[in-house]
């Protein structure tokens, strides 16, 4: 199982301070994550995409391919490219040149994004949510397979034996499908027999279980192999010395994200008590020491029959300094090698569910 850090270069106020800190000084804290995480063996950073003040994150490939420039080995991805707002042509031809800059190191995780600010940003319709995203995602799956390619849908203009270039250094560029919460969602992903990411913020691994099983189903039916069908979990996730200070550590900035999003969204406002219900044996959160984090990781790996990569989203913790570069830290020298002696042994790939 791999292990990986999605940031969305949240601009949080500090935790001490209060004080924010400027848009500059946020990216660049980012980079310093990137770096980090690669020099402490994690496998893999993913950065977000938003179009919105409070994230940093509108230009996701610029990001990763500074934070290239600086590492040698960590994978570096999307956490997602809001692919129904996009370009492919353009998303391919970013990511390649990525993958060209990292030495093989991109990939790309495609999804609709859970925010709406792309669309009216970029003259599109929300009626058109699902169609923008089944066509686009077809186009850039084409591109990444062919050269030249002949195509034509309803939003973009049709190609014609159109060469696109650059191609990537890897001879297929990976591609996920990133997900939420939608049955459609994991069966096309299956269907296509593309890697899922799982995006949980909330809530508990075993709702989820009967979605993955629907994935895996959709793509034994299409006549994918076990192999192919991988699954990863992007998800709340922080590590400190013991559960309290992870917890701590973690709460803050959590609780002021949070409270915006439920204003914006007319969810029930945060609590501790919510949060400590999520960060407990049945919650969702990853959040805790790192023999409490990894026992979780390895109970959510057995939830869905095998984990291919959890991604920690650890953004709310950005205010808090000191706890987020050592959370990073403990991520790669504390809880990996956990993980990866319990990897030794691959849980065996389930069944498909019976029809």
């Amino acid at each position: 199982m791999e292990l990986a850090i999605d940031s969305f270069a949240a601009l949080m106020p500090d935790a001490v301070t209060g004080v924010t800190p400027s848009a500059a000084e946020c990216v660049g804290r980012v980079l310093d994550e990137i770096e980090t995480a690669d020099r402490v063996g994690i496998d893999a950073f993913g950065v977000g995409e938003h179009h919105r003040a409070e994230f940093l994150d509108a230009a996701p490939t610029v990001i990763l391919a500074a934070g290239a420039a600086r590492t040698k080995k960590i994978l570096l991805h999307s956490a997602v490219t809001v692919l129904s707002a996009a370009d492919p042509v353009r998303v391919f031809e970013d990511f390649a040149t990525l993958d060209l800059i990292s030495g093989g190191r991109a990939e790309i995780v495609a999804g609709r994004g859970s925010f709406i600010d792309a669309f009216p940003l970029f003259g599109l319709k929300l009626d058109d949510y699902d169609d923008l995203y089944s066509e686009k995602l077809d186009l850039l799956l084409k591109i990444r397979d062919e050269n030249p390619v002949t195509w034509s849908g309803r939003f973009r203009p049709a190609l014609h034996e159109q060469y696109i270039y650059p191609r990537p250094q890897q001879a297929k560029l990976p591609i996920w499908i990133g997900v939420g919460g939608t049955p459609e969602s994991f069966v096309r992903a299956g269907v296509l027999g593309l890697p899922l990411m799982v995006a949980i913020i909330g809530g508990t691994f075993a709702r989820f279980a009967p979605l993955v099983d629907l994935y895996r189903k959709a793509g034994a039916q299409a006549g994918h192999s076990p192999e192919q069908l991988k699954v990863g979990l992007h998800a709340m996730g922080f590590v400190g010395d013991t559960d309290r200070e992870a917890r701590d550590a973690f709460f803050a900035g959590w609780y002021y994200m949070f409270t915006q999003l439920a204003q914006e969204r007319g969810w029930r406002g945060a609590s501790r008590e919510q949060f400590d219900a999520f960060a407990g044996p049945g919650g969702a959160f990853l959040v805790g020491s790192p023999e409490t984090v990894a026992a979780k990781m390895l109970a959510a790996s057995e939830t869905f029959g095998g984990l291919a990569r959890i991604s920690f989203q650890m953004s709310p913790a950005s205010g808090n300094r000191p706890a987020m570069m050592r959370s990073i830290e403990l991520l790669g020298t504390d809880v990996a090698p956990i993980i990866r002696a319990q990897s030794a042994t691959p849980i065996p790939t389930p069944a498909p569910a019976p029809s």
